[in-house]
């Protein structure tokens, strides 16, 4: 069992969640006890949400992966390196980084490829979350499951605004650019705090821990789920109307 999280900054409940490395689609995680939890918010335009997502999972990501581990006995391994890539936006002034894993990169473009089609689905304006979930799993003896033990949720909740004009489609383009970076470094700023991480596993204990199924990289065990909300908040979309004819007015 993970040491206690709650210091003030995270959520705690008792909610367990289902095994499997990775998951996509409703209903969003609820975080679990001694399971901190962030919570990140972003406002774009339709054709930015695939970016804007890979961009914050990626970085997440990126914090929340080590090289392979090589064992040569028990209980003595070398860890192999991680490389990085770096990743330019089409609709977004942004740059990003992350791990230079075409397996990894596949897996969350799967993903958060489904919450967008699922938002775009719900309407023409639309409101959603999609969460990171880390988790260890704790053996259960026969005929039982393993059991799931969260211990680290990030949940970004997204709004899709419609806007009038290629001139707003370009203000937006910036601001959420912007809005972006100011989230990466939220994220850098948490993964720096000297909080609760999983102990490095034995040999016979690493999938346990850590998703061994890539290659190239062994991020820590994680699920991705989404949840969609039928329609906006009016508040969210005067916000950004409101930035973007501020900006027009200058």
């Amino acid at each position: 069992m993970p040491e206690p999280l709650c210091d003030g900054e995270g959520t705690c409940c008792d909610t367990r969640v289902p095994k499997g490395t990775h998951h996509c689609g409703p209903p969003a995680v609820t975080p679990a006890m001694n399971c901190r939890a962030e919570v990140l918010e972003v406002s774009v335009e339709g054709r930015q949400v695939e970016e804007a997502m890979l961009a914050v999972l990626h970085t997440i990501l990126l914090h929340r992966s080590t090289g392979k581990f090589h064992y040569k006995k028990e209980g003595t391994y070398s860890i192999g390196t991680v490389g990085t890539q770096d990743v330019d936006c089409d609709f977004i002034d942004f740059a990003y980084v992350r791990v230079s894993s075409e397996e990894l990169d596949r897996a969350l473009r799967k993903a958060v490829g489904e919450f967008k089609d699922a938002l775009r689905n719900s309407g023409s304006d639309g409101m959603g979350q999609i969460s990171l979930e880390f988790y260890q799993k704790k053996k259960s003896r026969w005929p039982f499951s393993d059991e799931c033990i969260p211990w680290e949720l990030w949940t970004i909740k997204v709004n899709v605004v419609n806007l009038a004009n290629e001139q707003e489609r370009q203000i937006c383009r910036e601001k959420v650019g912007e809005k972006l970076c100011e989230k990466i470094i939220n994220i850098v700023e948490v993964m720096n705090r000297h909080e609760y991480l999983p102990k490095m596993p034995t040999q016979s204990e690493v999938d346990n821990v850590f998703d061994t199924s890539l290659k190239d990289v062994q991020p820590y065990l994680y699920k991705i789920s989404y949840q969609i909300t039928d329609s906006l908040g009016t508040s969210v979309t005067t916000t950004m109307r409101r930035l973007i004819k501020d900006t027009l007015a200058l």
